[in-house]
């Protein structure tokens, strides 16, 4: 790729690796992987970003744990995901272990069974008229997609079932 031209100027591998950067964390946070990958795809040499992420990781401007911190927040409460899943998109992004479990750390066993109850509140409405074992399938699959555990899923959903007077006779065993 060599030296591009920008305004009529060469830029410097360091300059455009902090240019790359300052573009990319405009529109939304990033992880110090997701820009080292992006800089690797732009053939900006390892030394040269190097020098950068570690620069915008000194000021601020990079900061995986507030990043995993933000993200456990957003995609708990905004889409329900139980702590499992969201381990596995930071781990997906490149958030060190260390971080990430900090991160999922700030959710508790209560608060993560309370989201998947409003949940299941949520769809239970869309089941009715459904046999019970069709419901409990599409409940219980609904939260094992999000994360939720096999016992934890099954738990919540019983409990929604008999709130509403349904019969759960016999759903102790796992689906």
């Amino acid at each position: 790729m060599g030296a591009r031209r920008v305004g009529g100027h060469p830029r410097d591998p360091v300059a455009l690796a902090r240019a790359i950067c300052l573009r990319l964390l405009t529109g939304t946070p990033r992880t110090r992987k997701q820009l080292a990958d992006a800089l690797r795809k732009r053939e900006i040499p390892d030394e040269a970003a190097e020098e950068v992420l570690s620069r915008f990781e000194d000021v601020g401007l990079i900061d995986d744990a507030a990043f995993a911190g933000a993200w456990v927040e957003s995609r708990h409460h905004g889409r329900g995901l139980a702590r499992r899943a969201l381990v596995r998109e930071l781990r997906t992004k490149g958030v060190d272990s260390a971080v990430i479990d900090e991160a999922v750390g700030q959710l508790d066993a209560d608060q993560e069974e309370e989201t998947a109850r409003e949940l299941v509140a949520r769809k239970l409405r869309s089941t009715r008229g459904l046999d019970r074992d069709k419901r409990l399938r599409r409940l219980a699959g609904m939260l094992a997609r999000k994360g939720y555990g096999e016992g934890m899923a099954l738990r919540v959903v019983r409990q929604a079932l008999e709130e509403e007077g349904e019969d759960t006779e016999g759903l102790d065993e796992p689906f």
